[in-house]
């Protein structure tokens, strides 16, 4: 590191004022139906103040306070104020179900809750009264109820400009005093079974993970971003600060349904996603694509495929014919470039993919619209990153090479192992989970199970408890066979089972977008999706498309049989985490008798 790196978040944030100096955008939201700007000085004036109102209201340096909110510019404003108290933020999802919300809050220990809107506010408030620990609850908006703990967010302000004027210096040491080992948030895994555990995270944890992730991005202050993913998950927390300390203009999606429109107004350079969004991106060109009429569909298809031939045969080291070289020039110049103006990506450079495995079919379809998505891996537990592809040395199919400082191995039974300056201090209050976590000689477990190539890329296998085991005694990888099946234009999310099974099968959600036009070229009559989902010639429709994406894999692993589900795997029902992985085993719970008619049949 160099005398410039900060080691604290305070000391990336001042840095990060000082070289936004009087830059007008530094965030940027919508708000009344237009895009709103927060100056570098504004920025640095609110998170002053909303210091001194959080001390004002009790707050002390190690104290606990909760932050239950979507992205919004408060969000940041709150968790950059607890931190320059040396305060401990503890983030939650704003999907979180109200049991897990109060666990989080008893497990913290946290005495103040942050929260965002009187939807928020009526989702969790029957599971707020029984937890005592919660002295004050904070709100972003105003709030009509008789809860003596509730407290409105402009009262805070107000509380912050007195103190200000009582005690001037008492920001300024507080936020020089917080230290690199001292705790700066507790991250709560969702995990994929039981209940979410608390990641205790460091200043210098953290810290080191931006520093040593942007020598490998090279983000600058010419670069706009939309934030898309949770602030409350590790990833985008992460990002976050990676944009402040390289100066980019922030910009927040209003929500993940409102990206598509958002990515139109703001245009950014740079984008940090998690695979379910570039597959969705990439659904809905297709499907775009496929209601041209005639000779423009046409036009379409074979720019969008002529580009990825290009792209596949270049990235393969073979010798590209002038014939090709000139066909994707003007596929680039009729069909690519318009693509990616109508989508909001044309001055798009960097474009992230972490969070779960990226399906190389969809990595290779950016690329030929002229996208390179880097994918990268880690975990809540690395702050998070540990690997990701560099600019100008992309291997699609693997997560990258480890960044500066961070060291990968591979344990005998091919575990992916990692040591660095952004590893946890452990869980909290769980000191038995946290020695678990740990070899004898320091190494984190992941709990994912890989291997480093030739060039010392990592490649990723599937999660080590997600390998099954057919009753024939062949382990299967289901991510690699769902990553298959999501390439597929008519389907939406796969979910692959059979542990212990002769063979694997999947629950398939269709594309219900294709599904129907599909069934309305074939004079199908429907009214519901369970009507197309029963249909026999739907049914021999998706069998013969997995049967056709299948035949790569060996025998054992390939899929035998399918059940269409009627509708989407949601956070709300608990079939996915925040960043919208499967949970697997509630999933197989769930839906335990369709699985079970897949075998018996």
């Amino acid at each position: 590191m160099t005398a410039a790196e900060p080691t604290t978040l305070n000391e990336l944030f001042a840095l990060a004022v000082q070289r936004y100096g009087s830059r007008p955008d530094v965030l940027v939201y919508r708000s009344g139906g237009r895009w709103a700007k927060i100056s570098a000085a504004a920025l640095a004036e609110q998170v002053r103040t909303l210091a001194f109102g959080f001390y004002a209201n009790g707050v002390r340096p190690g104290d606990h306070v909760a932050l239950l909110s979507e992205n919004r510019p408060e969000w940041t404003l709150s968790d950059l104020a607890l931190l320059a108290l040396g305060a401990v933020d503890v983030p939650i999802h704003a999907t979180q179900a109200p049991p897990q919300v109060a666990h989080i809050l008893r497990d913290s220990g946290a005495r103040i809750l942050v929260l965002s809107t009187g939807e928020q506010w009526q989702r969790v408030r029957d599971v707020l009264a029984g937890v005592e620990s919660v002295e004050k609850i904070i709100t972003f908006e105003a709030i009509s109820d008789e809860d003596a703990r509730l407290l409105p967010f402009p009262q805070l302000f107000e509380a912050g400009q007195r103190w200000a004027a009582h005690e001037p210096d008492l920001y300024d040491r507080l936020r020089r005093a917080v230290r690199p080992s001292d705790l700066a948030t507790l991250l709560y895994t969702s995990g994929t079974t039981g209940d979410p555990k608390g990641v205790m995270l460091t200043h210098g944890n953290i810290t080191s993970n931006v520093t040593a992730a942007l020598r490998v991005l090279g983000y600058s202050s010419r670069d706009v971003v939309l934030s898309i993913l949770p602030l409350s998950h590790s990833f985008e927390r992460m990002a976050f600060y990676c944009y402040l300390h390289a100066g980019l203009s922030i910009a927040y999606a209003e929500s993940f349904d409102k990206v598509a429109e958002n990515l139109r107004d703001i245009r950014p350079t740079v984008l940090v996603g998690v695979p379910r969004l570039f597959e969705k991106m990439r659904a809905r060109i297709l499907e775009v694509s496929r209601a041209l009429p005639g000779f423009k569909q046409h036009l379409v298809t074979w720019g969008l495929r002529t580009g990825e031939r290009f792209e596949r045969a270049r990235r393969r080291g073979e010798a590209i014919s002038p014939w090709l070289r000139w066909q994707r020039a003007v596929a680039e110049r009729t069909v690519l470039m318009r693509i990616r103006e109508q989508i909001g990506l044309d001055r798009a450079r960097s474009l992230i993919s972490g969070g779960a495995a990226l399906s190389p079919d969809v990595a290779y379809f950016f690329l030929g619209l002229g996208l390179e998505i880097l994918q990268g891996y880690g975990l809540t537990e690395t702050s998070p990153v540990v690997t990701v592809n560099p600019p100008g040395a992309n291997k699609i199919g693997t997560v990258g090479r480890p960044i500066p400082g961070v060291e990968v191995k591979i344990a005998e039974d091919g575990e992916i192992l990692v040591r660095g300056p952004n590893v946890m201090l452990g869980y909290y209050n769980r000191p038995e989970e946290t020695a678990a976590a740990f070899t004898e000689d320091g190494w984190l477990r992941t709990g994912d199970v890989g291997f480093l190539d030739a060039d010392g890329y990592l490649v990723i296998t599937d999660r080590k408890k997600d390998l099954m085991k057919t009753s024939g005694g062949k382990y299967v990888a289901p991510q690699a066979l769902e990553n298959r099946l999501v390439a597929s234009p008519l389907i939406a999310q796969a979910v692959v089972v059979g542990d212990g099974r002769k063979f694997p099968a999947a629950l398939i959600v269709p594309n219900f977008e294709a599904l129907r036009r599909y069934a309305e070229a074939q004079g199908m009559p429907f009214r519901e999706p369970y009507q197309l989902c029963a249909h026999p010639k739907i049914q021999r429709l998706y069998e013969e498309e997995v049967e056709r994406l299948m035949a790569d894999f060996s025998p054992h692993e390939r899929v035998k049989r399918i059940a269409l589900l009627e509708r989407e795997l949601t956070i709300a029902a608990g079939e996915l985490t925040p960043t919208l992985k499967v949970r697997r085993r509630i999933i197989e719970e769930k839906y335990r008798d369709i699985i079970e008619r897949l075998y018996a049949e």
